[in-house]
């Protein structure tokens, strides 16, 4: 029995059209509201083909190898009642969840008999495993270790906020109750061992929106007040020692006081996921503040081009503000998914359009780059440079299909698989489009429906068209994120240019009585440019970066020519080029080619210092060579060799 009454698995939000992972009450402190389920289809592009390859490729693996790597088997050694032979890490449990979370999402899309087949199995697996007061953690079951004995590392409750996001999508997508039934259970076991005590923070958030989401698709109000509690006792030293300090743990300030991003990237990012979702349902404006002047914070000073987060190998951890050494950056891809799902609760309650800017720049290069091109191999780390003859211990830096500690593959398929959802917004009587994939978007609006189909190459080509297929009698409005990349975007409405309103927050918003065959277009100027670091940023000093349009570009050792090392090479500012092609590994891509000179080789000998600076005079007093140096999107690297890669090159005023 849990404080507020034993759990049901009807559940309050049953007849309420899903909404994906995010749905707040009507009653939330919120801007923007998400979609249905069916608010939005991506038709094609590369998101849709993302959807396409994660069901077809990714998926398949992942059911693989869970029972191979053993998480499959040690639920079954719960349940047998065995007292050994338990395998992996103490999460093993969480990379099932995750799975289960994207076989939902897939599910909402598309009847797959074998999506469906395992959701089933895992579930029997799940319920039989799980012990009659709602527990349920194979490690502890297995190896006899005590229930929360050790919360600071033993991933316990994250395992259990896992449980509890696959049991909410697959709800939401097909009205699964056994899992809801399952993670209900759960949930009820945390409430009444933890709620109104001081003995219940995991080492390693993620646990906290989960609650907030189980309370939003349930009704039941003592999973929010849980939620709000953990939140609240964070940073006052109650979680223990996890070998790494305080700040690994997000636990050396409270929430409300602490001002910058620290410690362990995953887990502050999580962390901050809940905090936005607490305050959101709470109407806890301070709580929200402090939120996001911490991301202010994290994206000026803590954040890659790419948009990845975590300087430092040690800890996986965020590092000094303006510490973003490319080639040593950890770039975890879970820290990428956690912040894109921080910036979408942001997003939500503020309606500010940067949180959408942060989220494309993180989608289409650090979270992009994590996944081969095939759709079977993996980053775990996500630098802005490899080495020719790199090595991290025995790891040479390139993707795996699987890893020992599985936490990111699994976690992109979830993300992929649910992508539709963070596409469109509605607030009031206005349509928001925050990203441009190829589309039909539809949205309730005052007096009915208004649905768009969006036309797009994105993000190959800036022209985004929006055709509205069907309107309410009366007005309404449709808005449109101008990204923060972007400085010339045409914009026209039925042929007649348009301009946005400074006061839309960084959207072109338009309110009127729509017809059928009303045509928006918005021409994006993706045209290739250069970008400068900050002069704060020490490990870049000097160097420029491309970009194009919402795609960051790196110089990666194949395309260059001949007999130069890309280590050689310095920009010129010259011209940049642009170059469609279909290449081995990577398919059609858009290459860029930039004006360089080749700079002298190292000498192989002696310090590596010199007395004189760094120049492009050759050693023999000749003009530098001048040659053209191609880069590729950053999100295509590492699909055709294991050579050298840089985002950020030399700069030559040559």
């Amino acid at each position: 029995m849990s404080e507020g009454g034993a759990a049901q698995v009807t559940t309050a939000g049953e007849g309420r059209a899903a909404i994906g992972p995010v749905c707040p009450t009507a009653a939330a402190a919120v801007v923007h509201r998400p979609l249905g389920q069916d608010g939005v289809s991506l038709a094609g592009g590369l998101l849709h083909a993302w959807q396409q390859r994660n069901l077809e490729v990714s998926l398949p693996l992942a059911m693989r190898q869970l029972e191979s790597a053993g998480n499959l088997a040690n639920l079954r050694l719960a349940i047998s009642g065995a007292t050994e032979g338990y395998r992996g890490p103490q999460f093993m449990d969480s990379d099932l969840y995750k799975t289960l979370e994207a076989v939902g999402w897939e599910l909402a899309r598309t009847a797959r008999p074998d999506l469906s087949e395992f959701l089933d199995e895992a579930t029997a697996l799940l319920e039989k495993a799980q012990q009659p007061d709602g527990y349920l953690n194979s490690y502890v079951q297995v190896t006899g270790a005590p229930r929360y004995g050790n919360l600071a590392s033993s991933h316990e409750l994250y395992c259990a906020g896992h449980l509890i996001q696959a049991a909410v999508a697959c709800h939401r997508s097909v009205a699964a109750t056994g899992l809801l039934g399952v993670a209900r259970r759960f949930a009820d076991q945390l409430v009444e061992e933890f709620l109104g005590t001081q003995g219940g923070l995991d080492g390693h958030p993620i646990v906290e929106t989960a609650l907030v989401e189980l309370y939003r698709e349930t009704g039941h109000e003592p999973y929010l007040r849980l939620a709000s509690q953990f939140i609240e006792q964070r940073g006052h030293g109650l979680i223990g020692d996890s070998g790494f300090g305080s700040r690994y743990l997000q636990d050396h300030l409270p929430v409300r006081e602490s001002v910058t991003e620290e410690g362990h990237a995953v887990r502050a990012l999580y962390l901050e996921a809940g905090v936005a979702d607490v305050a959101a349902e709470t109407g806890d404006s301070e709580l929200l503040a402090a939120s996001a002047a911490r991301w202010d914070d994290m994206v000026a000073t803590k954040t890659y081009l790419t948009g990845g987060n975590g300087s430092r190998h040690s800890g996986e951890s965020f590092g000094d503000r303006y510490e973003l050494p490319p080639d040593r950056a950890y770039n975890e891809t879970c820290a990428a998914i956690a912040s894109f799902q921080w910036s979408w609760r942001l997003l939500l309650a503020t309606g500010e359009s940067k949180y959408a800017d942060l989220m494309e720049r993180v989608l289409y290069n650090g979270f992009a780059a994590a996944t081969s091109m095939d759709g079977n191999r993996f980053f775990y780390v996500n630098p802005l440079q490899r080495r020719s003859d790199h090595f991290e211990e025995d790891d040479p830096g390139r993707r795996r299909e699987w890893f020992s500690c599985a936490c990111c593959p699994p976690n992109i398929m979830r993300l992929v698989a649910s992508l539709a959802y963070y596409m469109a917004t509605v607030t009031g009587d206005v349509l928001y489009v925050h990203q441009f994939p190829a589309a039909t978007i539809a949205a309730p609006v005052a007096d009915g429906t208004l649905e768009v189909e969006v036309e797009s190459d994105y993000p190959w080509s800036g022209a985004v068209t929006v055709n509205v297929r069907s309107a309410p009698p009366g007005p309404c409005g449709l808005a449109v994120r101008i990204p923060g990349w972007c400085t010339n975007a045409r914009l026209r409405l039925n042929g007649r240019p348009v301009e946005p309103d400074p006061a839309d927050r960084g959207y072109l918003v338009l309110r009127r009585r729509w017809q059928p065959g009303d045509v928006l277009v918005c021409d994006l100027d993706v045209r290739p440019r250069l970008t400068y670091p900050s002069r704060r940023i020490d490990a870049t000093a000097g160097m420029v970066a491309v970009e194009r349009g919402p795609l960051v570009y790196c110089f990666e050792q194949a395309d260059q020519p001949a007999g130069l090392s890309v280590e050689d090479l310095a920009l010129t500012g010259g011209a940049l080029l642009e170059r469609e092609d279909t290449v081995p590994g990577i398919g059609h891509t858009v290459f860029i080619e930039a004006s360089a000179v080749a700079l002298p080789a190292a000498l192989p000998r002696g310090l590596p210092y010199t007395s004189q600076p760094n120049t492009a005079i050759r050693n023999d007093g000749a003009a530098p060579d001048h040659v053209a140096a191609t880069a590729v999107p950053y999100l295509h690297w590492d699909n055709r060799d294991g050579r050298a890669m840089r985002v950020w090159m030399q700069g030559s005023p040559t």
